[in-house]
This record gives structure tokens, C-alpha cells and sequence, in this order.
């Protein structure tokens, strides 16, 4: 079962997925077309697996890891059927240090060489899990080739001639000692998900929504400013034009950390809508293996899957050909345990060496017209602890994260929390009131549309005014401005703290007898709206500044009630 075959005279690519008596069925991950009864097939006796080593950073492959670059300089923008090209650049080579002398003990996951893959990642070639034994030769430092034999490894009676990479089943997880604590925050710099609704290194999030509502868009924010050490982003059956924007956008951009090309520390991996629908089915595990193998050098990994509901539609075609008895909305039975086992491969762990990795899962669901009662998105939540839904209403506002405050949650802030509170001890305490502010102005625009805001009495108008002041002053986030595209963590307090006094000194004043117009007429109000594109992330005089003018601003209404 599993094992990879090659079809036909052409020798396409596929893979057994089942075994009925003598006979086998074969799912082919290229377009068939034209195959005939009789036709060879081969079995290549290995499962699909993924060639793990230097140069798959900055590289863009399909679904099975063909890399798309070499493929249309072979055969143009075309993909022609069957083929076959070796994943990794074999001309090019590699500095190799060696990190251990020949003739020790070596077990799996134990450092041998270190390999300058990019200016922002040290690649760091191990021994391949499942292999031990006595190290009976190691090269000396040099440049050698992805292919070239660079140790000899003595396993009883066996010797196995390693390289600087090998190959890994794409279904099966890599091995680790221990699951640790999800304990540090993915930092993004989106304020609505580091603030309100954050996810830890080694967690797992759904972007549940509808067509137009962001979800696309927001993955592109967080594979560009999340600090991740290594990003893997899967088009998995989206549409071409977004991957091609991804392509055009993503070798320009720098990384914020660093200042360098955000493409030395990103994979591509484009399996398209007009690609065979086959290969979408393996192309979230293609991501995935490359992840952990990126987390077992002891790397933090973000993946992007955009978007699982393509993967799970892909399931469901190839569920229908094999005749298996549907379940709900014709998605096959075994859906649940799919996802289940696809999230299950995210996790903060202690690696075979030692070290700490993680591998954090970032997928979207585009659940048709939005309704969140469909099958992937039922089943997601039962395997995310993050839920970022997206609000058809703030997309049609421009409204930008179009992340629902209402329908989101994190199960993660327990976790994160004492990191927030080195960071700021009073973050739980803001988060808190500023959710409890945006959820009580949710139940009053209830009765606003009834009888409008004049009817209500001024402390509850206070509460619509601050309401819309978080939204448009911290919540709404625009990607193409320079100074807002991207928050630190104490930018995001900053404001947050600014906006909460506003709020609280108001409720005294209005307490006092004071009308709501005259706290809604400051001029200070307009610089709460736009300070998160006016004061830079680090400004720390320019947000004092701010608070003692909206200080000295309240403090004369106040006067008047006195």
C-alpha cells in the first residue's frame, strides 16, 4: 500500500491505494490521458517520499515536489506529462563543515555537517532517523553536491553511504523524543491576533470563511511578518492568480527581523486549481515533511495551507472514483481522521538531538457561502485550538483583517500568558476590558437598529463611540501602509493602553454629568484613529506625547463638571 509506481510508457507518477485481491489500484498525480489497457506499470517498491536536504529554501515545487523552475526551463510553462526531475539543485555545490571526527558512535538525529543553505538559515545535516551506528568516514570540509557521498556509516554488517540529503515517506511523521508545552506566541504583527486571539509555536489555526473574505490575504500577512524561522506555504487547488501574486510579491520583500530577502527563509509549494486534482491530496503532506524536517534542526516553522477544503474536495473526487460509500455531503468517511492526522503533525517537541522545534499550522477553510456548519469546517474545530473566522460583513466594509471579534477564539492565551506578562504584566487585564467593550457594543447594535443611538442613555453611546475607535484605530490593519502593515508587541499595547483611557477617563466624566458630545467633539479623537499610521513601531515619546495632550484634553471637559 503506498508504494510509488510509475504508469504507462511515459512512466507518469502515482501511488497504490488499494489492494483488492490481485488487484491493485493506482492513483496517478498526472493528467492520464490517452493510457491504454496493457500499459507497463512499475512499482518503484518506496513509498511517495520527499527528498529532505540543502536548496529546498527558496524553491518553488508542485504538489510531489517537482520543482517547477527546472520544469519550465526544461519544457516550458507547461508541465509536460511524466516528467522527472531531481527536487534539489544537483550542480550546485554546497559549503560543508563537519561537526564530528570519524570513527565515533553516531544515532539518529546527531549533527554531522553544517551548511550554509541561505543568509538567514544554517542548515544543519543529521544523521537520517532510523540509522545508527559506528561513523567509519566523514569528508573533510569542502563544497560537495547534494549526491555526493559525504560519510560511511557502519550499521553491524551494512555500511550506509549517506549524502547531504535523504529521502523521507511524505504520510509518515518524523520522529521525535518528547511533545513540550506550547508555551511562546507565534508573534505576527497582526494587533487583532497577537493581542486578542493569539497562537503559540507549535499550535494550530483555522481561517475559516467565505470567497472574498481575506483568507488568502491574511496568510500572505502572517508568511510575511510572523517570526517564524522558516515559513512553508501550500497553494493547495487555489486559484492561479493568487499563487502568481505570492510568486511576484514574496522575492521582494524583506524579512522585518533582518532586512533580508524574505524568499531565505520561505518554501513554495503550488498545486494550483488547474493542476490534476490528485497531487492536492499529497501536497499538504509534501509541506508538512519538509516542516518537520526543519523543525528537527531545531527550528521554529509556520506552514500556510490555503486551503484545506480544496484538499478535503480532492479526497471526496478521488473517494467518488473508488466507489466508497459517501458520508455527509459526499465527503468520504474517513475526512475526520484525515484532518486529524494532517493537525496532529504541528507540536512544539524536544528533537532526536536535543533541541527545541516546532511546527505551527496555519489552514484555511473556505466553507461553501460561508456557511461554517459544513463538514471541513465542523470537523477542523474539533482538531484546532485557534479559530479565526472571518466576518462577511467587515469584508464588504473593507475592513481589514476581516477577523470576526464575536466568532474568533484562542485556547492559547492561557498558555502564552506568562510570556505576555514578562512582556507587559497588565495585557491580560486590557485584552479583557477591550473585548468586553466590543461584546457589549455587538448586543446594543441590536437595539440601535430599532430605535437608533439616540434613544440610548450617554454611557452606552460612550461604549459605541470607544467600539469604533477599536476598530478603526487598532482592529482594522492596512497591508500597504509602511508604518501599520506590521505592530510589535509594544506598539500594540501602547495603543491599546491609550484607547482603554480614553474609555475609562470618559465614564468618569460622563458620571459627573458631562454629555457624551463633548467627549466626542476632542480633536484628540481623530489622532487615537490614526496613530497606528503615524507613530512608528519604537516611538515611545511620540505615544507619551499622545497621552499627555489627550490627558490635558479630558482633564478641561472634566473641569466644567466638576
Amino acid at each position: 500500500m503506498f508504494d510509488l509506481v510509475e504508469v504507462g510508457a511515459e512512466g507518469l507518477i502515482g501511488e497504490i491505494i488499494r489492494f483488492e485481491n490481485d488487484l491493485a489500484t493506482v492513483q496517478v498525480y498526472e493528467e492520464n490521458n490517452g493510457l491504454k489497457p496493457e500499459e507497463p506499470v512499475v512499482s518503484r517498491q518506496m513509498p511517495i517520499s520527499i527528498a529532505l536536504g540543502p536548496g529546498l529554501i527558496g524553491s518553488i515545487y508542485d504538489g510531489i515536489q517537482r520543482p517547477l523552475q527546472k520544469l519550465k526551463d526544461l519544457s516550458g510553462a507547461f508541465i509536460q506529462r511524466g516528467e522527472k526531475v531531481f527536487p534539489l539543485d544537483e550542480e550546485k555545490k554546497w559549503g560543508a563543515v563537519p561537526a564530528v571526527a570519524q570513527g565515533g558512535s553516531v544515532k539518529a538525529g546527531d549533527l554531522l555537517f553544517e551548511v550554509d543553505e541561505s543568509e538567514l538559515i544554517k542548515h544543519r545535516v543529521m544523521v537520517p532517523p532510523g540509522k545508527s551506528g559506528e561513523l567509519e568516514w566523514i569528508a573533510p570540509a569542502g563544497e560537495y553536491s547534494a549526491g555526493e557521498v559525504v560519510y560511511r556509516l557502519c550499521e553491524g554488517e551494512r555500511v550506509y553511504e549517506g549524502r547531504l540529503f535523504h529521502y523521507w515517506p511524505a504520510r509518515r511523521g518524523r520522529p521525535f523524543l518528547e511533545k513540550v508545552a506550547v508555551d511562546r506566541p507565534l508573534l505576527t504583527g497582526q494587533r487583532i491576533i497577537d493581542t486578542f486571539f493569539p497562537i503559540s509555536k507549535g499550535g494550530v489555526a483555522a481561517i475559516p470563511g467565505g470567497f472574498g473574505t481575506g483568507k488568502t490575504m491574511t496568510q500572505h500577512a502572517l508568511a510575511k511578518w510572523s517570526d517564524a524561522d522558516i515559513i512553508v506555504y501550500i497553494g493547495c487547488g487555489e486559484r492561479g492568480n493568487e499563487m502568481t501574486d505570492v510568486l511576484n510579491e514574496f522575492p521582494g520583500l524583506q524579512d522585518p527581523k533582518t532586512g533580508r530577502p524574505i524568499m531565505e527563509r520561505t518554501i513554495l509549494i503550488a498545486n494550483t486549481s488547474n493542476m490534476p486534482v490528485a497531487a492536492r491530496e499529497i501536497s499538504i503532506y509534501t509541506g508538512i515533511t519538509m516542516a518537520e524536517y526543519y523543525r528537527d534542526m531545531g527550528y521554529d516553522v509556520a506552514i500556510m495551507a490555503d486551503s484545506t477544503s480544496r484538499w478535503a474536495e480532492a479526497l471526496r473526487e478521488l473517494s467518488g472514483r473508488l466507489e466508497e460509500m459517501p458520508a455527509e455531503e459526499g465527503f468520504p468517511a474517513y475526512l475526520p481522521s484525515r484532518l486529524a492526522g494532517f493537525y496532529e503533525r504541528a507540536g512544539a517537541v524536544t528533537t532526536l538531538s536535543g533541541e527545541a522545534g516546532s511546527v505551527t499550522v496555519i489552514g484555511a477553510v473556505s466553507p461553501p457561502g460561508g456557511d461554517f456548519s459544513e463538514p471541513v469546517t465542523q470537523h477542523t474545530r474539533r482538531f484546532i485550538r485557534c479559530f479565526w473566522a472571518l466576518d462577511r460583513g467587515l469584508a464588504n466594509a473593507r475592513h481589514y483583517p476581516a477577523i470576526s471579534w464575536i466568532d474568533s477564539y484562542s485556547e492559547y492565551t492561557d498558555e502564552v500568558a506568562d510570556w505576555w506578562r514578562r512582556e507587559d504584566p497588565d495585557w491580560r487585564k486590557l485584552r479583557d476590558r477591550a473585548l468586553a467593550i466590543l461584546r457589549r457594543e455587538a448586543r446594543l447594535q441590536q437595539i440601535v437598529k430599532l430605535v437608533g443611538p439616540d434613544a440610548l442613555p450617554d454611557s452606552q453611546r460612550l461604549v459605541l463611540l470607544t467600539a469604533e475607535l477599536f476598530k478603526s484605530g487598532f482592529l482594522q490593519q492596512s497591508a500597504f501602509d509602511e508604518l501599520d502593515m506590521y505592530s510589535t508587541v509594544d506598539k500594540q499595547i501602547a495603543i491599546l493602553k491609550l484607547l482603554l483611557l480614553y474609555h475609562e477617563r470618559a465614564e468618569q466624566i460622563i458620571d459627573r454629568g458631562a454629555p457624551i458630545h463633548k467627549l466626542r467633539d476632542l480633536p484628540e479623537l481623530d489622532e487615537l484613529k490614526r496613530m497606528k499610521s503615524v507613530l512608528p513601531n519604537g516611538d515611545e515619546t511620540g505615544f507619551r506625547e499622545l497621552e499627555f495632550r489627550l490627558e490635558q484634553a479630558l482633564d478641561e471637559v472634566e473641569r466644567g463638571y466638576a
